[in-house]
């Protein structure tokens, strides 16, 4: 055999390698094929439901329907915000192709300004995801049918059918119950709920829609359609209905809340009211405010600009944000601690115009002088001397104390964002503020209202319902038919008594408020003027110059003055004095009583004003779109209510400074003989910063 030769290879040893391939393939494929079964059966077993999901998901869309937000009412039941059914357009910002052309498309069929998508687009540039903004609502049919017919070449554009919310009167209610806006990044990511980013679904942003929203908010509803692959809806499958917010009833009597926020006009200012059986507020006006209607779809630039610029500041709450010296209104306040630390009303001092306490003399609002003064006279004339002289005998630690029990100084429990409660200055006060003995010029500031003592308009009106009812009343928010158990003050009824007499003829005798009587008959009205001081002599005398010079107007009352039922205080910044206040008071009295008369007066002022609240609002907001147009600046922040709530509170919480001398009283307006109700006051309007004690 020749040893190159090839191995030779049987047909047996062929067939046996055939086999061995054959038998690992086909093992191979079994194993294939067991792993396709068993990935079969998983997928059709164990996995049924997540795939019939998934394949139900491709065939179904399921929507949800934002809850229609439970009503604000008040106490008889008449709507303060409610819903009406509207029809809107959306944007979705993740759906949207070409934002500039879907844009102009919708400015040419909506008829948007300029300014109004310039707004639109800083919006979007805001807005994250699936984040819905609002191009418009309460469209008309015609509108919505022309969005509705070009949706298929309109991607990221959701045209629906929806619920507003509606402030019936607008302003007048602002900074009362606040308002809704489309929830922002920072609220989902807060709340993680679908329901924030659902078209239409507004959540309450400030006043009692944000106090409340989770009684206000509902449980949404929900709506499964079939669909095409293309989306296009096939038929409705189920529908399933929202469950509205719970109603929330207030203690407010919503015609005079309206009546007290137009009332107050050009001025700038607050309106308190409350009944003096139960502690109802029935009125919180402060104005100027802003429309809850126009901020619900965002703050544009245009109103941006117009709202921050203004001196009167319109975002801020004045009711319980505004902190002023109180001035003369604490007097019947400070005649009660006097007859409770044993003083004879009937003693008296003469007032030749000033004072002299040690080498200095404090004036008194009349140069004149009052001549003889007692109890009575130093109320219905509001003659500082007065109270200068006896304060320095009884002190001033009575004094704070009767202030504190009157409402003064005090945090009241109440369904609002914030307060901001003032100052009721006192010797212990004073040494922790300061580290400083207190001083005579301390007692002479404070007895008038002036110095470091600094109250809101909503503890001028309770003060003022004590007095009138004699009785430590609360004021209430949240409508309870349920009669308080408000106890005695502890006053002495003959105490009562002489302090009543003298507040009505500050209005009805020879007091400081003539015009204030009500052209109501067999009702009269007791009040009590006063004048803040806002900077010295030097800069302005209070009256003229300019506005934010001007002195701060005060006014609190009671009616009727033998039974007393309503309590009111006025507050008008920068109003040049008492006298552009209580005429305010005296019109919104006389609405309580008779309204078609106090309307007649209201209407006649609102035509020299330039109209109702939303008129005047509307034609400032043209007359700034005219001149700035897009050139306006974007709003520098998302919620300018809760950021001027913060600065409020910012400088309530800034130390004073120290008083080093007596402030220098203002006149009030003495005498004067009532003109007919029709008179209109004077402008004014801005707060005064204070201190937490």
């Amino acid at each position: 055999m020749l040893s190159g030769s090839r191995q030779h290879v049987s047909s047996g040893t062929l067939k046996n390698a055939y086999d061995r391939r054959a038998l690992l393939i086909g093992g191979l494929q079994g194993a294939v094929g067991v792993l396709l079964a068993g990935r079969v059966a998983w997928i059709s077993l164990a996995q049924n439901e997540k795939y019939t999901l998934a394949s139900e998901s491709n065939r179904v869309n399921l929507t949800l329907i934002s809850p229609r937000r439970g009503a604000i009412l008040d106490r008889n039941g008449a709507p303060l915000a409610a819903n009406r059914a509207d029809f809107r357009v959306d944007l979705i910002p993740d759906r949207l192709v070409n934002v500039d052309r879907t844009l102009t498309e919708l400015g040419r069929l909506l008829k948007l300004s300029d300014v109004r998508i310039k707004d639109l687009k800083d919006k979007l540039e805001k807005a994250r995801g699936f984040q819905p903004v609002e191009v418009a609502a309460g469209l008309d049919w015609d509108s919505f049918a022309a969005i509705s017919v070009r949706l298929p070449d309109l991607p990221g554009v959701l045209a629906q059918r929806s619920f507003s919310r509606w402030y019936p009167t607008g302003p007048s209610v602002g900074h009362l119950i606040g308002y809704v806006g489309a929830a922002s990044a920072e609220d989902y990511e807060k709340e993680r709920n679908p329901l924030l980013v659902t078209p239409g679904f507004k959540i309450g942003k400030d006043g009692l829609e944000k106090r409340f929203e989770t009684t206000l908010r509902g449980t949404p509803g929900g709506r499964r359609v079939e669909v095409t692959a293309s989306g296009k809806v096939v038929r409705d499958l189920e529908t399933r209905e929202d469950v509205p917010g719970q109603p929330l009833h207030l203690t407010i009597n919503a015609p005079l809340q309206d009546y007290a926020a137009r009332r107050l006009g050009v001025e700038s200012g607050s309106v308190v009211v409350m009944d003096c059986l139960t502690g109802d507020v029935l009125a919180m006006a402060s104005m100027p405010s802003y429309d809850p209607n126009s901020f619900s779809d965002g703050i544009g630039r245009i109103e941006w600009k117009m709202l921050s610029e203004d001196d009167h500041v319109p975002l801020r709450n004045k009711v319980l944000r505004g902190l002023y010296p109180p001035g003369s209104t604490v007097k019947p306040g400070v005649a009660m601690s006097f007859l409770e630390a044993g003083l004879d009303p009937e003693a008296s001092v003469v007032c030749s115009g000033g004072l002299r306490v040690g080498n200095r003399v404090f004036g008194c609002w009349n140069r004149r002088g009052h001549g003889v003064v007692n109890m009575a006279k130093a109320i219905y004339q509001s003659c500082d001397v007065y109270f200068y002289h006896f304060a320095q005998q009884i002190g001033m630690d009575p004094i704070a104390g009767m202030m504190r029990r009157l409402g003064l100084g005090q945090k009241f429990d109440l369904p609002v964002v914030g307060q901001s409660y003032g100052t009721v200055p006192d010797p212990a006060w004073k040494q922790r503020k300061y580290g400083k003995p207190w001083a005579v010029f301390d007692t002479v500031n404070a007895t008038i209202g002036q110095g470091y003592m600094l109250s809101n308009p909503l503890q001028q009106a309770v003060m003022a319902a004590r007095i009138a009812s004699g009785r430590m009343l609360q004021p209430r928010l949240l409508l309870n038919k349920e009669e308080p158990d408000a106890p005695s003050m502890g006053f002495s009824q003959e105490h009562l008594d002489y302090v009543h007499k003298a507040m009505s003829d500050v209005v009805n005798g020879p007091g400081t408020a003539g015009r204030a009587r009500l052209p109501i008959p067999d009702v009269l009205l007791a009040g009590k003027t006063g004048t803040a001081q806002v900077v010295g002599l030097h800069l302005s005398d209070g009256k003229s110059g300019p506005w934010k010079y001007r002195d701060h107007g005060h006014f609190i009352a009671y009616a009727p003055f033998d039974k007393p039922r309503y309590a009111c205080a006025v507050v008008v910044e920068h109003g040049g004095g008492s006298a552009a206040a209580y005429p305010i008071a005296r019109d919104v009295i006389t609405f309580l009583y008779d309204p078609a008369k106090a309307m007649e007066v209201l209407l006649g002022m609102e035509k020299g004003w330039g109209g109702t609240p939303v008129e005047r609002l509307n034609a400032r907001y043209r007359a700034y779109e005219s001149r700035y147009g897009t050139s306006a600046p974007q709003p520098a922040e998302d919620n300018p209510v809760a950021s001027a709530d913060a600065r409020a509170e910012a400088a309530g919480s800034r130390p004073l400074p120290e008083q080093t001398e007596a402030a220098a009283p203002r006149s009030e307006d003495a005498g004067v003989p009532a003109p007919p109700a029709s008179t209109a006051t004077a402008p004014a309007a801005s707060p005064a910063g204070g201190t937490n004690p």
